[in-house]
């Protein structure tokens, strides 16, 4: 008769008698748990979850706004060859007085008149009560502009850099003179124009001269700070007098976002939709996984977009730069200022979020965490700070820093989706049956629609050129 006793000789090999089952061979009845397929890509999504969704029927979502004299304030590129940089001609269009001109060998000429200088930190490059006659553009570095404060003492006014311009408005009035005083921060390079050689093409160019005495024009017929058309208003006065008649003008052409798309076409083989979907079913999981790949370009795309993304569509004067390098708390209350009204949150990416509580660290500040929808996230001046991950990191280890006001009824920034369309899926998404091809290949079109506005300028702030690797002292 045989025992029933085994030696034990692939467990530890010391060749004791086996007594029971071993767990190899009991997995062999044993049911695996499996967890669903995960995926490393997916992102927490704060900008899609806290951004208020507007139903844009018809594809399209118009942006009406009061009528606007405010001519553009936008920024200037530069070509260089060698140590020699010069401004890119039909980019002095960038300056408010010759927005629109479209004379190309007049901006040419203008072009040429520039000088270029170079300055070190510490340097003034203009100073205050001085003669205003030279328009300055930034070819590279960074400035300060310094003012004299209550009681006399210096304060900095703001910080401009590459692409920035100062200047150019005096070269219409020769006998103003400076109200500021600029000083290099870093190294810098500009290009000056001189007021003689302005007046020189403009003596040259009747068409020029036209449309000088427009800006001009334009420029009286202000209303208020921001450009907008005066709506006539009296107060404070007693008895009958006359009351002023007005009207609210609006924009003639208005901007119009039209919804854009992220889709890709999903297919499954029939043999695996019909077979393998016990514990999880196939198509599910597949769809899930496809949808979350979606949804993170859906974030990317509103943020990088050239034409509706948020990094893209703040207003010129709602971009600010940091004060040294990496962001401070000083330079978030500069960027909260630019969006002082109902600031609703911060967006940063998670690098620059370590960049300021490093700065904070430094000063033994340390910000409070408030809660958002059931997770801890830090604040700034009561005002969350928001992860997200798609807001570019440039080589040199810069990145920006983005405030949203948004809603609606605030006159905010706004998502735009349309709901209830053919095989709505999610909201804004739908997965369309495209049919089984010749090799039993099931396919699924998958759409998301969705767009993003911004319905007035000061609604949007962005802190641009954020250091994240310096680490002082």
């Amino acid at each position: 008769m045989e025992s029933d006793v085994r030696t034990e000789s692939n467990g530890n090999g010391n060749g004791h008698a086996q007594l029971s089952l071993g767990t190899a061979a009991a997995r062999n009845l044993a049911t695996t748990t499996k967890s669903v397929p995960q995926m490393q890509a997916i992102s927490s999504r704060w900008l899609l979850k806290v951004l208020p969704w507007v139903e844009a029927k018809g594809g399209a979502f118009r942006v009406n706004r009061r009528l606007s004299y405010t001519v553009g304030d936008g920024r200037v590129t530069f070509t260089s060859v060698g140590d020699q940089i010069r401004v890119v001609p039909p980019e002095l269009c960038e300056l408010p007085i010759l927005r629109g001109f479209g004379d190309e060998e007049v901006l040419i000429a203008l072009a040429l008149r520039f000088q270029q200088r170079e300055y070190q930190p510490g340097d003034v490059i203009v100073e205050f009560g001085n003669e205003s006659n030279e328009a300055f553009l930034i070819a590279h570095g960074k400035v300060n502009k310094l003012g004299l404060g209550e009681f006399g003492d210096q304060t900095v006014l703001g910080t401009m850099a590459n692409g920035d311009h100062f200047g150019d408005d005096s070269l219409t009035d020769p006998s103003s003179i400076w109200d500021y005083t600029v000083k290099a921060v870093t190294p810098v390079t500009v290009l000056v124009l001189e007021q003689r050689g302005y007046d020189e093409i403009v003596h040259q160019s009747p068409a020029l001269q036209e449309h000088i005495a427009a800006y001009v024009a334009g420029q009286a017929r202000k209303g208020n700070p921001h450009g907008e058309a005066e709506i006539k208003v009296a107060s404070g006065h007693e008895g009958e007098v006359a009351l002023p008649g007005t009207f609210v003008d609006y924009e003639l052409t208005p901007r119009e976002y039209e919804l854009s798309v992220a889709q890709t076409v999903l297919r499954v083989h029939s043999r695996v939709a019909d077979l393998y979907n016990q514990p999880m079913n196939q198509l599910d999981q597949q769809l899930r996984l496809t949808i979350e790949a979606l949804r993170e370009r859906q974030e990317h795309e509103l943020v990088n977009n050239k034409s509706f993304g948020l990094l893209h569509n703040a207003d010129l004067k709602q971009r600010i730069h940091t004060r040294s390098g990496p962001p401070t708390p000083d330079d978030l209350d500069d960027l909260l200022a630019t969006v002082w009204k109902e600031p609703g949150f911060i967006l940063a990416h998670p690098k620059a979020i370590a960049a300021f509580g490093r700065e904070c660290s430094r000063r033994g500040i340390y910000p409070t965490a408030i809660d958002m929808n059931g997770n801890k996230v830090p604040s700034w001046r009561g005002v969350p700070i928001l992860p997200c991950n798609k807001i570019p990191v440039t080589q040199n280890n810069t990145s920006s820093i983005m405030l949203l006001r948004v809603g609606e009824h605030n006159q905010g920034v706004v998502g735009l989706h349309q709901t209830g369309i053919p095989d709505e899926y999610q909201p804004g998404l739908s997965v369309r049956f495209m049919g089984i091809s010749e090799k039993a290949i099931i396919s699924y079109l998958v759409s998301a629609y969705y767009s993003a506005a911004v319905l007035v300028p000061d609604a949007l702030g962005i802190l641009e050129n954020v250091e994240l690797g310096r680490h002082d002292g």
